[in-house]
């Protein structure tokens, strides 16, 4: 259940905690909460809580038409980044946990990824393809810094000449240049920058604790810099509100040396739909009421749409006029050249990596 007294938390994008649609139950603010709100005082700060995710497998497989990997690894459940417009946020509704607040403040590593990774790798069976790191949360979030799982995951991939392509909204990706540039000499390696806006005062409300826009274009020029191939998503685009970027953003990074880029509509899956909606009605309320129905245009009447295909991009006139002022400012600045696929073939297991004996 929705809290209507709570007020934004510093740091947080969420606003409340609704609770697990599986549950036959429901939750609602307790009396000390109430209090401060009352009082018109602020709650006291939520902090981040880290568990251990006891992971049996890490690579994760799909059969998705619309995006371009069919094999993914995401470090952490949860992200602390707090981007409101998260379409992850309804997972973890799976562990029996809020989407809303809790998704941002209680988070789960798997400590044994490296491990894990190796093992997958070596099976006979395997055959190498390209692998997402960081498709559905965050692989570079503020916890990453201190626990290093990506990092030991990048260079298990490095060890086995694996490719990869990253995906991230954080300037932490910078730490883990000599592993990313090595890679990248052989073909192995690409990073995405997603930036949805310039505006920082919008961007600090919509995803509190990610690198400032301008911090990341800064990531871009360095990575680039550092012979990494780099592209930028100006992802998500949402109508009324950061479409008026999408120019801004793709002329940014063409003169910060990315290679290509790419865009996504904003998505409202499950619980993200009513998070999303509190969140604009809190923080921009004379535009609330336009957006969701720009969206709405977009989504053939609904807050969602999740067709393959379609709820990458929307259908209707305004999702048509996005998709050709992307495509004109593309042409423009070359950014929508063909990029050469990444190498599977130089694909290789490290001597000692497993425990059968050579035959010679």
């Amino acid at each position: 259940m929705t809290d209507p007294t709570q007020k934004p938390i510093k740091g947080r994008g969420a606003l409340s905690r609704p609770g697990v649609r599986f549950d036959a139950w429901s939750r609602e603010a307790d009396g000390d909460h109430l209090d401060y709100a009352l009082k018109n005082e602020e709650p006291p700060p939520l902090r981040t809580e880290v568990r251990v995710d006891p992971a049996r497998t890490i690579i994760s497989y799909n059969e998705s038409p619309d995006i371009p990997f069919d094999r993914s690894i995401n470090p952490y459940k949860g992200c602390e980044h707090g981007c409101i417009y998260c379409y992850a946020r309804p997972t973890h509704a799976y562990l029996g946990l809020s989407p809303g607040l809790d998704f941002e403040t209680k988070l789960f590593y798997k400590d044994n990824a490296a491990e894990l990774l190796a093992k997958e790798l070596t099976k006979p069976s395997y055959r190498p393809q390209v692998i997402a790191l960081g498709a559905n949360t965050d692989p570079y979030q503020p916890i990453e810094k201190k626990l290093g799982v990506t990092r030991s995951i990048l260079e298990v991939l490095n060890e086995f000449h694996h490719p990869v392509s990253v995906v991230t909204k954080s300037a932490l990706v910078e730490r883990d240049i000599d592993i990313l540039g090595a890679m990248a000499k052989r073909n192995l390696a690409r990073v995405y920058m997603s930036i949805a806006t310039l505006d920082h005062d919008i961007s600090r409300h919509l995803e509190p604790r990610t690198s400032a826009p301008a911090r990341r274009m800064e990531a871009v020029r360095t990575l680039s810099a550092a012979g990494i191939p780099t592209g930028v998503i100006v992802a998500p685009v949402i109508p009324a509100l950061t479409d008026k970027d999408i120019e801004a953003v793709l002329d940014a990074a063409k003169d910060s040396g990315a290679e290509s880029a790419a865009y996504i509509l904003v998505r409202l899956p499950f619980e993200v739909k009513t998070l999303f909606a509190e969140w604009l009605k809190q923080h921009f309320p004379q535009r609330a009421g336009h957006v969701m129905s720009v969206i709405r245009q977009m989504r053939g009447g609904k807050d969602n749409d999740p067709n393959f295909g379609s709820r990458m991009r929307g259908e209707g006139e305004f999702a048509n006029l996005l998709n050709k002022r992307f495509d004109i400012a593309c042409r423009r600045l070359g950014l929508d050249r063909e990029r050469p696929p990444l190498d599977h073939s130089q694909f290789k297991i490290p001597a000692g990596a497993t425990a059968q004996l050579s035959l010679f």
